[in-house]
């Protein structure tokens, strides 16, 4: 093999191994910041929902007079928004979800991260106004407080 076609292979093969590095050293920076903005999205996809539920609960204090109890409080929620005519009517334009979920009473108390945990809800009915707190387990987000009227519907990320 004269120097000249060893050369040209040379070329080549290393003109290979460059593309290939640098496809890797591509995917190495991207994936990492796509897993990041992954992230982000589905943390804001679960502070819209216990939003959506917030408001369901108000709507909820509005139409019968004051929040669900604390014992099975989000089934009543569930079932009031199934029951209840104008919220039969205009509960998937007042309650959008994000995309990709779309609207359904069941799934309001529910995370949309996998696995799908069940928002906690707590009442205070010792206090006036009666306060409540949604919490969603396995991250520190909730909204209201069970002591400070200052918080009633007031989330903890703004």
């Amino acid at each position: 093999m004269d120097i000249d076609k060893r050369n040209q292979l040379l070329t080549i093969l290393l003109g290979v191994i460059i593309i290939g590095m640098s496809y890797f050293l591509y995917r190495s920076l991207v994936d990492p910041y796509q897993a990041v903005l992954d992230e982000r999205q589905m943390v804001e996809r679960e502070r819209h929902r216990m939003e959506v539920t917030r408001d369901a609960l108000v709507q909820y204090r509005n139409r019968r007079g004051n929040f669900p109890p604390t014992e099975g409080g989000l089934d009543s929620l569930v079932a009031f928004l199934q029951e209840d005519s104008l919220m039969i009517a205009r509960g998937p334009e007042l309650f959008a979800f994000r995309p990709p979920s779309t609207y359904s009473p069941d799934s309001v108390v529910y995370s949309p991260r996998p696995p799908h945990n069940r928002f906690e809800y707590t009442l205070n009915d010792t206090v006036r106004p009666r306060l409540y707190l949604l919490e969603n387990p396995g991250t520190d987000d909730r909204i209201g407080d069970l002591e400070r009227t200052t918080r009633l519907n007031a989330p903890n990320w703004n």
